[in-house]
């Protein structure tokens, strides 16, 4: 049976995956992530850019939130690397490409991706079809979160040694999760090895999104919610950070969306920018 009619990523993981191939598409160097392998896993057929999700103006400012993030976490990973950290986590990892186009930095690390069975199997499948193959320090790490099943314990199986530090990402994640279940997920990253850092994307309150992107946000709200995966949290930053410092993170602290918008869109003249709406949480234990 073909791989298609088995399993397939979610539509969200789909489209992050084709706005970061349109950005290079149709955006003007330079580049802030170069990545259209992401594209060729999802293969979404010729007529993908036709999509109304994928119109080139109006989604400019989510396509370039969604590589701003990417390069962020980039930049972040050959940071830490540097410093001599070898492990990192993707939670939700969907079809993040990192292991595929950064070969050079990324066999330097253990990188473990953490996503539904039915998306490892597919991402599995496509990797070895189109050439790639998994590597043995490339770990895809299936976990059925609607079961109950627990990440920590599968990453653990999966090789991970909770006793060394390690670069834990979770982008475009805890909007679709009960902030009980975020509670969680702090307190068993901030139990890790001392120098362990977590990224962690959290959308705003609609009431602290500037003017300009409410109307867009309220799409993205409804897109969500048609496709079977609504949004169900939101946090200011005061309240992610005091969240990250109950369940005792050593330092933890917010990174506007602005932050990154000044650092990779400053000076480019087409007036790509990134829309507000999405802030980061970068914490250390």
């Amino acid at each position: 049976m073909a791989h298609e009619e088995t399993e397939a990523p979610d539509n969200t993981a789909v489209r992050t995956a084709l706005w970061r191939a349109m950005h290079l598409q149709v955006d003007a160097p330079p580049h802030v992530v170069e990545d259209e392998i992401g594209l060729q896993l999802a293969a979404p057929g010729d007529d993908w850019r036709d999509r109304p999700d994928m119109d080139p103006q109006a989604t400019s400012g989510f396509r370039a939130a969604i590589v701003a993030r990417a390069r962020f976490i980039e930049d972040l990973i050959a940071e830490q690397a540097d410093r001599g950290v070898t492990q990192y986590v993707i939670l939700g990892a969907g079809l993040d490409t990192f292991a595929q186009r950064k070969q050079e930095l990324a066999s330097r690390l253990r990188i473990f991706e953490i996503d539904q069975p039915d998306t490892q199997a597919w991402k599995r499948h496509r990797l070895v079809e189109l050439g790639y193959g998994i590597p043995d320090w490339l770990h895809l790490v299936p976990v059925d979160f609607e079961a109950g099943a627990s990440w920590f314990e599968q990453l653990s199986t999966a090789g991970f040694d909770p006793g060394r530090p390690a670069v834990v990402v979770s982008t475009g994640v805890t909007m679709y999760l009960t902030k009980d279940a975020t509670v969680a997920t702090l307190r068993q990253i901030a139990g890790l090895a001392a120098g362990t850092t977590l990224a962690m994307t959290f959308l705003l309150p609609t009431g602290l999104v500037d003017d300009a992107d409410r109307r867009g946000l309220r799409a993205s709200e409804e897109g969500a919610r048609v496709s079977g995966t609504p949004f169900i949290s939101f946090y200011t930053p005061q309240e992610m950070l005091a969240l990250a410092r109950e369940a005792g993170f050593k330092d933890a602290r917010h990174v506007p969306g602005t932050l990154l918008a000044e650092r990779y869109f400053t000076d480019r003249t087409d007036g790509l920018r990134p829309s507000s709406g999405e802030d980061l949480l970068l914490a250390t234990t």
